[in-house]
């Protein structure tokens, strides 16, 4: 199973125009996306490009293949854009044998992982990839808004994870000890 993994998009055409070039390139099995879609929110600036309607239009064209989790920025009318379901405040899903627990910042949700199990988590803006007592930690940063300088997202793929660049550049990659 092959994941691509994106975070805090916050309804910037530009960064979904990138990750959908990168979408095409990595040809996924599924799409990730752990929230913050449309908007931007109260405590950021508009990110490039700033056109959620547009962002709609890109992600909907692709809704057959996408799971998503519901961030802090997102509220139901953005729902009313979307043809994928973009609500809920976790997800499991179930790839190579291993249990990836999706969620945007949630982590009062998360339930005790097993090892080999991933958290993949957005919301900080900031790439995390580590492992903790077995448990894989995920967080792809930010496609629009990076806190760390590097707009980027995550591939999973045969039971590793790497961190790329909007350009496809790796970053870091890891699995499981």
């Amino acid at each position: 199973m092959k994941l691509v993994i994106a975070s805090d998009i916050h309804g910037s055409a530009a960064a979904v125009r990138a990750l959908a070039a990168r979408i095409e390139a990595e040809s996924p099995d599924r799409i990730v996306l752990l929230g913050d879609v449309l908007y931007h929110g109260p405590r950021n600036d508009l990110p490039e490009g700033y056109a959620p309607r547009e962002v709609a239009a890109v992600l909907n064209g692709m809704a057959g293949r996408i799971v998503a989790v519901r961030g802090n920025c997102d509220a139901e009318v953005d729902q009313m854009l979307l043809d994928f379901p973009c609500m809920a405040d976790y997800a499991l899903v179930e790839a190579d044998g291993h249990e990836l627990f999706l969620t945007h910042g949630h982590l009062d949700l998360a339930p005790s992982l097993a090892p080999g199990s991933a958290l993949l988590t957005g919301h900080t803006h900031v790439k995390t990839l580590d492992e903790r007592d077995g448990v894989l930690h995920v967080n792809p940063g930010s496609t629009s808004i990076p806190k760390d300088g590097t707009a980027s997202y995550a591939v999973y793929d045969r039971s590793a994870f790497a961190l790329k660049t909007l350009d496809g550049a790796v970053l870091r990659e890891g699995g499981w000890s």
